[in-house]
Formats: C-alpha cells, structure tokens, sequence
C-alpha cells in the first residue's frame, strides 16, 4: 500500500498565504486535503511527496493516451520553434488550423463538416448554441430560440452551458434561474414527457436539444433503449437541432469514435474538446452540418457568423491535436479501449452485493461508474482509494465515476477495482 507523506503543519498552506483559487472548489476545506501533482508517465501520476498514483480517471476525462508522451511533446516543440501562434481571424488562417479541420472533417459522423475551432468545451457549446440561435434567425423562424437539455446533463460553465446545467448546484447563486432565459429541462430518460414539454412550450419555439450520448459527471448514464431513435425522430418532427456534446465521448472513450456513432444520434452540430489534444494543449471545435454552414459560404453576399475566440485553432494546439490523432490511430487504442472496456466492466462486477452498491454501469469502453445508496460516505472511499494509490473521483448524487487512459492494461483495470474494495472496507 503506498503511504501518503504527512505534511508538516507549518508547512499546511491556509487560504491567507495562497494566491490560486480553484475550480468548483470550496477553497478553506480543499486547501487543508490539497495533492500537488509534479509529473506523469503513461497511466501514473506523481505527486509532491513522491507518491506515485494510477490515474483512473484521466484528469477530467480526457489524458486518453496516458501521459508524457514523447512524440506529442516533441510536436509541440518543433510547432512552437517555427511559430507558436498566429490568429485565424479574417483573411488570417495558420496550416496547422487548415490541416486538422480537414482531418475532423474526414473522421466526422456528419458528412461534409466545416469545423470552427475554439479553446476547449465550454468554448464550444456556447459556439454551438449561439450559431442554432443564428441559423434559426436566418432561416427566417426567429422564435426557434429554446433549447432543450437533459436533467443531469453537463456541458461546462459558460453562460449558456451553466444555463443548460442538469446539475443544480451548478446553477446557483447567479440571482436568476437560467443565465440564458431560453432554456428548458427535459427529463433525462423519458422521451414521452420530453415530447408533452416541447408541445406545451410550442413547437415553433424549440430551435435546438443538446445531449451527451451519455451523461457523464452528472452519473454515467447511458440513454435508454429506443431514446436515441425517438429523439431523432422528435427532431425531424418539430424541426429542431440536434447538438451532440461529445467532449467526454469523442476520440475512441466509449470503444466507438463517436459516440454519435456508437448510439446512431443524427447530429447537426458536434460539440469536441478534451480527447482532441488528450489534455496536452487546450483546444475544441463545433463540426458543423452543411444544412447550417452552407449559407455562410455561398458568396460574396454571404452572412458573417460573429462570433470568435483568440486562439481559436491555436498552431500548436492543432499539431499537438495531429500527434494525439496520430498516437491513437498508431497503438490501435480505440479497439483496446474495446478490450479493456470488456475487462473493466468483467472486474467491476466483484462490487455487486458490496456494501451499498445501487448499480454498476459499465460495457461502454473505457467509461464506467459506480451508483451507491445515499449514505455511503464516497468521499472517505476516494480518499482511501488514494492512499492505496489509486486516484478515482465523486460525481455528484453518489457516483464513483472510473474513466482510465485508453492505455492501461488488465492489471492496471484490476489495481482500480481493489483499491475501490480497499476504501468500502475502510468505511
């Protein structure tokens, strides 16, 4: 078992001597337990005291092939000795931008996509429903501005992503009950009630519904049987968008490249970031359907989609992207999220009847959780996990959440599992 080095208390930082305030962090308590993590090496981490920790959730879904790699550093450095960054706004465009969109364009799920880069997801959902709102405007339907999203659901937390929140606590404090008024929740798994909301609300008002093909830190759900096929077809009924937020899903994390594919959802827009770059550079982009970009390339009288971020296709980002896309293709990595996925959900199942276990929700790749009663005290089990030396995560309404690189192998999958007995046996 690896023993995590007691810090000294004059050396405990308290929240009067540190200048970083966190993410999604109540700031005095996370101090006081804070890990520093200083390097990685594949599937390992280390933190400041020398210890070394399996990563069995990725960061936050997405170092896909494992950390460190060479060839991806490498890229970065030889991008960054020629030319760091240029913008691409205007007549501006840099090769690395031109390359990549041509490669997304080639991998995408929707036929003929023009791709719009941003800095990473949250860039790119608000991208993606600002442009439904633009569509809708020119399609001459000015009042198809609501957007439909799932309970549960997480797609960041801009303005419009913390207005399409299905996590509450991500939605307080802001004064007001959605950041962008022209939104409305629909049940995560009832279709039938999704159709009664979006009648009561008017047809003629729904311009969009975004959705992850499975839900991910709001619980790992995947969508129901036959919810998929319903709401492609509740889509070409009402004449909305279907945006596909697969930041968490896309690149191989479900053992399918998409999960659009995976599910058989007709996107019209593809949400990407996270898996792009696997973490090695901040980067995500919108793939558009040619029904939407067509009339923003059609001539000289075309519209302008105002709208942009700085470093939007960032030159280094993008070739760090290439080496990613590379790396994956190379080591074959989606068919062995396939095989480790197998193994994971085989592994998981030694937690069933396991003190407190609701539900284990596995068989989609490399993407799995846990559900447990309400009164299991997670956040212990975590911690334990740690000291075994093993990082897992809680999501909210009690969900052990398990999202390991796509490079681990069966001892690595059976290290997770243990370390998630370890920490119920120290309850």
């Amino acid at each position: 078992m690896v023993q995590l080095a007691e810090v000294p208390a004059r050396h405990k930082p308290s929240y009067a001597n540190t200048a970083h305030w966190r993410s999604q962090a109540q700031m005095p308590s996370v101090i006081e337990d804070s890990v520093t993590i200083v390097r990685g090496d594949g599937v390992y981490l280390f933190d400041s005291e020398g210890n070394r920790l399996l990563d069995g959730t990725a960061a936050l879904f997405l170092a896909n092939v494992g950390h460190a790699q060479p060839k991806i550093i490498d890229a970065a450095r030889r991008q960054m000795e020629q030319l760091e960054f240029y913008h691409n706004h205007g007549n501006f465009v840099g090769e690395p931008a031109e390359q990549l969109a041509s490669r997304l364009r080639d991998l995408s799920p929707i036929p003929d996509a023009k791709v719009f880069f941003t800095s990473g997801g949250s860039d790119s959902v608000d991208t993606a429903l600002k442009l439904a709102r633009v569509h809708w405007q020119h399609e001459g339907k000015p009042s198809k501005k609501h957007v439909l999203y799932r309970d549960r659901a997480y797609h960041g937390l801009h303005a419009f992503g913390t207005s399409v929140a299905g996590i509450n606590f991500n939605r307080r404090d802001f004064g007001v009950d959605s950041l962008i008024p022209e939104t409305l929740r629909v049940p995560w798994d009832d279709i039938a009630e999704t159709e009664r909301l979006i009648l009561e609300l008017g047809p003629e008002n729904v311009g969009a519904f975004i959705t992850e093909p499975i839900i991910g830190s709001g619980g790992v759900l995947p969508p129901p049987e036959g919810y998929i096929a319903a709401l492609n077809a509740l889509a070409k009924k009402y004449e909305f968008l279907i945006i596909v937020d697969e930041v968490i899903t896309g690149f191989g994390r479900t053992g399918s490249y998409w999960g659009s594919e995976r599910f058989d959802i007709e996107p019209d827009m593809i949400v990407v970031a996270k898996g792009i770059t696997s973490g090695y550079f901040p980067l995500g982009g919108v793939q558009v359907h040619p029904r939407i970009w067509e009339r923003f390339f059609a001539g000289p009288e075309s519209p302008i989609f105002r709208h942009g971020l700085t470093y939007a296709g960032h030159n280094t980002g993008c070739v760090v992207a290439q080496a990613n896309l590379d790396l994956i293709d190379e080591l074959d990595l989606v068919s062995h999220v396939r095989d480790m996925g197998a193994e994971l959900s085989r592994a998981l199942q030694s937690l069933e009847g396991a003190r407190g276990v609701v539900e284990i929700r596995s068989g989609h790749g490399l993407l799995a959780g846990v559900q447990f009663e309400s009164d299991v005290d997670l956040t212990s089990v975590v911690i334990a996990a740690r000291q075994k030396g093993v990082l897992i995560r809680e999501l909210s309404n009690k969900v052990l959440a398990l999202s390991p690189p796509f490079t681990i192998e069966t001892e690595h999958v059976e290290e997770i599992v243990d370390s998630i007995h370890y920490g119920l046996s120290r309850l």
